[in-house]
């Protein structure tokens, strides 16, 4: 589902694909990757956000997550903002062969960004996102297979654990790099379920 109007949100945690604009490959660089790794802890740390589970793809991050103050969907628009910006900065001072062609499709995109002088927008207008509830452990158990075995799926790694750019280090006993907050039923069915890759792929892969 797309967001609703704010005052309309259903409190609670959200499951949200934030995709990049075209499916643009822009976290191939380190550079890029960070900036949305210290946007997330910048945001637990300051504004209230509360992630139970994320992992960040080249053109698309998913975020299991919740707003402690306020609704979810100001967070999002104010992550997509500062993020925007953090990018476009990194764009002007890291060498980037594809520079112009990135800035060209995030300008024709649309999307006003306060204190620049054109119109760039990085992550695409409207996102996915789904209402889950917490104390439906099955379905939140599949949701967190389906988050941390993206890497797995794309062949960058062999387990979901050995790719530092999500939660799973976090749920297999390690330091993750960014602070979330684990879900202790989660964290034991994980560590106690065999079945749970098999589960996913039947359901999200076959079907």
């Amino acid at each position: 589902m797309s967001w609703q109007n704010g005052h309309n949100e259903k409190p609670g945690c959200y499951f949200s694909t934030y995709q990049t604009v075209d499916w643009i490959d822009i976290f191939i660089r380190p550079v890029y990757k960070q900036v949305i790794v210290h946007t997330l802890n910048h945001f637990i740390e300051s504004k209230g956000l509360v992630v139970y589970s994320w992992c960040l793809m080249t053109h698309h991050l998913h975020l299991l997550a919740e707003a402690q103050n306020g609704a979810m969907q100001d967070l999002e628009k104010d992550f997509k903002l500062f993020t925007t910006k953090k990018i476009l900065e990194a764009l002007d001072t890291e060498p980037e062969t594809r520079k112009h062609w990135m800035l060209k499709r995030f300008e024709d995109s649309g999307g006003f960004i306060p204190g620049l002088n054109k119109k760039y927008h990085v992550w695409e207008k409207n996102n996915k996102a789904a209402y889950e509830s917490l104390k439906k452990i099955d379905s939140l158990l599949s949701l967190f297979d389906h988050i941390h075995q993206n890497p797995v799926r794309d062949k960058i790694v062999d387990l979901p654990e050995e790719y530092l750019y999500s939660s799973a280090r976090d749920y297999a006993g390690m330091k993750g790099i960014v602070n979330i907050t684990k879900l202790p039923l989660i964290e034991q069915q994980l560590s106690a379920t065999e079945s749970v890759h098999s589960n996913f792929f039947v359901k999200y892969v076959r079907n």
